[in-house]
């Protein structure tokens, strides 16, 4: 079913050279694990994100549909205020927040808040970011670190905004905040003025836009853009990516999901 390889030679995720599917390394480019377990001929048919992209876009809408069936939903409360979940979805599924993260407990919604939304066009908006920023990710420092700056964005964005005081707070722009500043830093290390600039500036614009329109977090999307930017200072992203950061990131997206499942488990405690 899932085709995975045994024997036999395969292409090295990073550099393209056809390497051995036991092999320990490829020795064009040093990458550990190239074969990934006998699974990286089935992870490139998923594209050059390995699938990543359309895991989240898929997530966030069918989550964000589950929310919209717990009884409360405003249809429409005009702009942003289309199709809203109530406040008991929002608190369940796992709205972060200093609410959440200090008064009740609920550290995990560091992790979850990435994957939920507060209305139509924010999920919208959000979604239109990934669906640009994800791919560009991919291709520049890979799939498996474009996952982990997903993540580890999204806690440091929601971990900043908690600590300031923000009662509940969700979406993932802080996220997305975190992929541009990767981005900013890699344009700045790769001395790429093109990509740079042009990440500052969507940076700088939806900023502006977040002191502009209500219920923005932009201390949510500080924390996730510095976020991003310290990751891949860690990774270096002028550097091949590993065979041990498609094990991180598997980690990363294992333990969001499970956060989002023991959340709704326990989530109604709260209520």
């Amino acid at each position: 079913m899932f085709h995975r390889r045994t024997t036999g030679s395969v292409v090295c995720p990073s550099c393209g050279s056809l390497v051995g599917v036991r092999d320990d390394k490829c020795y064009s480019c040093g990458r550990a694990n190239p074969g990934m377990w006998g699974f990286a001929p089935l992870l490139r048919q998923l594209g050059g994100d390995f699938g990543f992209v359309p895991l989240v876009i898929g997530s966030c809408a069918t989550l964000y549909a589950l929310m919209l069936l717990v009884p409360g939903m405003t249809l429409n409360g005009g702009g942003m205020n289309f199709l809203v979940p109530s406040d008991d979805a929002i608190k369940v599924f796992g709205a972060s927040g200093a609410m959440p993260v200090f008064f009740y407990g609920r550290w995990w919604t560091l992790l979850t808040a990435s994957w939920l939304h507060a209305s139509f066009l924010h999920i919208l908006f959000n979604m239109m970011w990934v669906r640009d920023l994800g791919p560009v990710m991919a291709e520049i420092v890979g799939p498996a670190r474009t996952a982990i700056i997903y993540t580890v964005a999204g806690v440091c964005g929601f971990l900043l905004s908690s600590a300031i005081g923000t009662p509940y707070t969700l979406g993932a722009s802080a996220s997305v905040f975190g992929l541009l500043g990767a981005l900013v830093h890699y344009g700045r290390k790769s001395g790429s003025s093109l990509i740079r600039g042009q990440a500052m500036n969507y940076a700088v614009i939806l900023f502006i836009m977040g002191f502009l329109i209500r219920g923005v977090d932009n201390f949510a999307h500080a924390g996730g853009f510095a976020g991003g930017y310290a990751m891949s200072a860690f990774f270096n992203p002028l550097t091949r990516e590993r065979g041990d950061h498609m094990l991180i990131a598997f980690i990363c997206l294992i333990a969001t999901f499970a956060s989002i499942v023991f959340s709704v488990l326990h989530g109604f405690q709260i209520l």
